[in-house]
């Protein structure tokens, strides 16, 4: 029989959630046509109790949402932007390029342990904008916004690890990592057709709690204005262009949950600099260490000390994270590459959601900011550096 809903167990370390999160939150790839039975499955608890317990902590709101990721690096033009904004402006400006930019997806304010190169820019964000349209221009819009100094973009050149998974991770050695070197993924734009776009939009809305039932892509299909057969069809293409991520149970991670409980304290950005012409060998040896979350090539710039390697890692004590650090550091030593320069910016006040990708949301922007889309259009040269 199953259990009233108030007296389900929300915690993420109750044993059966656990094994349900450790495989819910990053290891579902592509396209699945029945998740929730792939999680139990690979979980080995019953498909029943998955969706109940799904749901339960959903609606605690342990699980921040549930849905389809995208690759969206191959889908709009995107960058990790560091904002430049005087102090006494900076919540501020979080709270606006939160609640007002559906384009900026994580928002977050970083700090240094002590005075370095770039610690003078607190706000983080990551921005994307649809295909055609300027992320440089979009940028300039949001410093007049939020009062900025500067901000540097930095698209990613390459990705080399991304997959959030907490709950795995828990408990690592520093220094464990694949036997393997990580596979980068490139960013190249990856153009669609009006049919694909309607599947995607109606794939990547992420499920409310009433949503999460084990045929949940019927709903989905209408909304897109096709058959299921047909819906799946051209979602099974979107997994072979790369375009599609993960299915995903994604954890409240910052802040604390109804429990009172905590996935993580610590979120830290990990830079290096590393020699030019050894950017995906340092990537992929850095991407390899199973504690990283996210790894990119991104150039940083003479802001940062032209770091090139940036990764995420995420912890429950400072120096647990930093001795993760310190075995990367002396890994990628003994793989013979060394850098020049190395930081660590840690996160604070933090929000993350999904970036809008459509060109039609970009247009409902323009209209309500008064602009011309047509002005927004990129132009040679518009998304590289600092202002």
């Amino acid at each position: 029989m199953a259990l009233h809903p108030s007296t389900v167990p929300v915690s993420i370390s109750d044993p059966v959630n656990a094994a349900i999160l450790a495989v819910s939150e990053d290891r579902l790839s592509g396209f699945q046509r029945d998740p929730f039975g792939e999680i139990a499955e690979r979980s080995g608890v019953p498909l029943a109790t998955v969706l109940e317990r799904i749901v339960a902590m959903l609606e605690a709101g342990t699980i921040r949402r549930v849905r389809q990721t995208l690759m969206s690096t191959n889908l709009a033009r995107g960058a990790l932007v560091a904002w430049q904004v005087p102090n006494e402006r900076l919540d501020a400006a979080f709270d606006h390029l939160f609640h007002r930019d559906p384009f900026s997806g994580h928002v977050v304010i970083r700090s240094t342990d002590a005075v370095t190169p770039g610690s003078t820019y607190r706000l983080w964000t990551t921005l994307k904008v649809p295909q055609g349209f300027s992320l440089r221009k979009h940028a300039e819009v949001l410093r007049g916004e939020i009062g900025a100094e500067h901000f540097r973009l930095m698209p990613a050149k390459m990705v080399f690890a991304l997959g959030v998974g907490h709950v795995r991770r828990r408990g690592m050695e520093p220094g464990a990592r694949a036997e393997t070197l990580a596979e980068p993924t490139n960013t190249a734009i990856v153009e669609l057709s009006e049919l694909e776009w309607r599947v995607l939009t109606a794939l990547k809305r992420e499920f409310a709690p009433a949503e999460i039932v084990r045929d949940l892509w019927q709903v989905r299909a209408v909304e897109a204005g096709v058959a299921l057969d047909e819906f799946e069809r051209v979602a099974r293409g979107l997994t072979e262009r790369g375009v599609i991520g993960r299915f995903s149970t994604f954890l409240e991670h910052v802040k604390p949950t109804a429990n009172n409980e905590r996935v993580t304290r610590y979120n830290a950005l990990f830079h290096w600099a590393v020699p030019e012409g050894r950017e995906s060998d340092a990537g992929r040896e850095v991407g390899r260490h199973y504690v990283i979350t996210h790894a990119y090539w991104r150039e940083g710039g003479p802001e940062f000390r032209n770091v090139n390697i940036m990764a995420v890692a995420h912890g429950m004590e400072k120096e647990r994270v930093l001795a993760h650090k310190a075995a990367i550091d002396e890994h990628l030593r003994e793989a013979g590459i060394d850098f020049t320069y190395t930081n660590v910016f840690w996160g604070g006040r933090s929000e993350i959601k999904p970036s809008e990708i459509t060109p039609d949301a970009y247009r409902a922007f323009c209209a309500s900011r008064g602009i011309d889309p047509a002005t927004m259009l990129a132009e040679p040269g518009d998304d590289a550096g600092a202002l």
